[in-house]
């Protein structure tokens, strides 16, 4: 498993190998398209208590590389 960002993971077993959020099975573009939807990331972790606002930040940052 590869880690980017601290929070940001590549497994090929994990999701065929998109990036997720901490080797979880939640991935970094589903994370994304929330947001673009117009989500906040206080709703994103509402639906998923597993994640952080650190997580969320984390997919913004990967996405803007």
């Amino acid at each position: 498993m590869e880690t980017l960002y601290e929070r940001i993971t590549l497994d090929a077993s994990i999701c065929n190998g998109k990036p997720t959020i901490r080797g979880k099975r939640i991935a970094v573009q589903s994370i994304l398209e929330y947001l673009a939807a117009g989500d906040t990331p206080e709703e994103i972790v509402a639906e998923y208590p597993m994640l952080t606002k650190e997580d969320i930040a984390a997919c913004l940052s990967f996405d803007y590389v």
